[in-house]
């Protein structure tokens, strides 16, 4: 669980701004996640798990006990991606982390098409296109639904 925390903030640290996608919802961290499960399935992609990940963040003093990652996708389509790209495995399934601050919830993940700067294949810059549209959405549909 200490490399995801290590990658993530390694993430956050190497890329720029638009390399981050984020919003910050209004409403309680189980109001937004339950919010964030329905806008995955919306959109058509499936919940492959949740991953807490406050656990380990407490052993090193942070104080929260709200804070997961959320594992996303579309199976044959991450099926596929792995037979034709075995470099992308360890980007896959998407991820978005969410997280409680005060009395608000913050959801960030990298914008896929980040990935572009590494993986230059023609045929997989839609895909990284696509994946940045959807997941833009997501978050601000969990955003806009969470500020009313």
């Amino acid at each position: 669980m200490k490399h995801w925390i290590f990658l993530l903030c390694l993430l956050a640290f190497q890329t720029q701004a638009e390399d981050l996608l984020m919003v910050r919802s209004a409403q309680s961290f189980p109001e937004t996640m339950l919010l964030l499960q329905q806008t995955i399935a919306d959109k058509g992609y499936t919940l492959s798990r949740v991953q807490r990940v406050d656990v380990g963040l407490t052993k090193m003093g942070y104080k929260t006990d709200k804070y997961r990652v959320v594992f996303l996708g579309k199976p044959e389509e991450i099926r596929q991606l792995k037979q034709r790209y075995p470099e992308l495995i360890p980007y896959l399934p998407l991820k978005i982390s969410i997280f409680a601050e005060n009395d608000q919830t913050l959801l960030s993940t990298v914008n896929p098409e980040f990935l572009g700067k590494f993986y230059h294949q023609p045929a997989l810059q839609p895909v990284f296109r696509r994946w940045a549209d959807d997941l833009h959405d997501i978050l601000e549909t969990v955003r806009t639904r969470g500020n009313r």
